[in-house]
């Protein structure tokens, strides 16, 4: 992996992050999405490759929420914030 598709990674996350706070209507700061956002994507791309999906780029933005998402429900059921 060279420099531009991690660039890309953290942009998709930060972005699926931002998203993902929306859908889950997360009351956490803008910066605490955009971090929670770039672990989900690395979390949904890890579980999508776990279930054979993968592969363009609608699909990693839509992974990329879904992780993003399980990432802020566990963040919330951790530190009890809605």
């Amino acid at each position: 992996m060279d420099w531009l598709q991690l660039l890309i990674g953290i942009l998709l996350g930060a972005l699926a992050g931002f998203l993902a706070g929306k859908i889950m209507k997360s009351k956490q700061s803008f910066l605490v999405n955009v971090i929670l956002g770039i672990l989900g994507g690395a979390l949904g791309g890890w579980l999508g490759g776990l279930i054979g999906i993968g592969g363009g780029w609608i699909t990693s933005v839509i992974l990329a929420i879904v992780g993003a998402c399980i990432i802020i429900w566990l963040y919330r059921l951790i530190t009890n914030k809605k």
